[in-house]
């Protein structure tokens, strides 16, 4: 599989170390407007995987070196930066994507390949890249609230004593402020999470979920204003997509993409089969009354900040 990353500043380069650790690209391009950093970022991964996988690591100075992609990566763009929202990055990037999808598409295969996005606010740009690209909206992926859901799994297992592999709980619409916890689906192995919390006496009240709630939605602003920016958890994120793609397993993954259906008109997160072919199919989990007026509030958001790039 040849994989190409566009953009490697922090985030970028944290998803090619990931990604490259997987051990399924056969080739991975790395291109970046400022050369002399794909060049020095191609050596620098390239000397890495002398120690794990035999991976041919190319610096792009161009596009052309995109010719034959399975899987484009989007990293590129402005970062959040303490004190911003995602969606205070829309007008910013919304010009960066504009720029690159026009000059990707000549050098791939329309039919086949996957565009991964990753720049923010990320279901905004999915549509954007949708739109520019053509392509069939499966295949114009973004990495969603695979991350935000990840956060959840992490809190909830540290709650229950159980592995994060056994908790069954998603975070679903918006990759931002207005993301919503499908608490009426969430279990532990096969057992609803109410119904576990009954029987192993954890408490689980009203403001103990509205406190998980506000953690999960807000740990990205915690990690920048901390750090400067986040990117181990979003370079996980994408080579778990990626692998889920490279190895056809149809697994259900948070990812945002552009739905199909005519009255839907957004871009965002419910839990979607992921395979070669990218997603193949959406589910509509069981959602209480107020989690679906908030799904569709955070879809009436999305469409609201893509209507301004327009």
């Amino acid at each position: 599989m040849k994989i190409a990353i566009i953009g490697i500043g922090s985030v970028g380069a944290a998803v090619a170390t990931a990604v490259a650790g997987t051990g399924l690209a056969r080739e991975i391009v790395l291109y970046d407007r400022d050369t002399a950093r794909a060049r020095a970022s191609a050596a620098d991964l390239g000397h890495a995987t002398t120690f794990c996988y035999d991976i041919k690591i190319t610096p792009a100075m161009g596009y052309s070196a995109l010719r034959g992609s399975d899987v484009v990566i989007i990293a590129a763009g402005a970062n959040q930066k303490p004190g911003e929202t995602r969606m205070d990055l829309v007008q910013k990037n919304a010009t960066v994507i504009r720029d690159i999808v026009p000059r990707i598409m000549p050098y791939v295969d329309a039919r086949r390949v996957k565009i991964i996005i990753v720049t923010n606010p990320l279901d905004v740009m999915v549509m954007l890249t949708q739109k520019l690209s053509r392509i069939a909206p499966g295949r114009v992926i973004g990495t969603g609230t695979m991350l935000d859901s990840a956060r959840l799994r992490t809190i909830l297992s540290r709650m229950t004593g159980v592995s994060t592999h056994s908790i069954n709980a998603y975070v679903l619409g918006e990759h931002g402020d207005s993301s919503v916890i499908n608490w009426t689906s969430a279990s532990v192995g096969a057992v609803g999470l109410d119904d576990f919390a009954r029987q192993t006496k954890m408490s689980l009240t009203t403001a103990i979920r509205r406190d998980i709630d506000d953690r999960v939605r807000h740990a990205a602003y915690e990690i920048i204003q901390g750090r400067g920016a986040t990117w181990d958890g979003i370079g996980a994120a994408v080579a778990d997509l990626i692998r889920c793609i490279a190895r056809d397993e149809r697994r259900l993954l948070t990812v945002s993409i552009m739905d199909p259906s005519p009255s839907a008109r957004v871009a965002m997160s419910m839990p979607r089969v992921v395979g070669i072919d990218g997603v193949t199919a959406t589910l509509r989990p069981k959602l209480s009354a107020s989690e679906s007026a908030a799904l569709r509030q955070s879809g009436r958001i999305i469409r609201t900040n893509y209507d301004l790039i327009k």
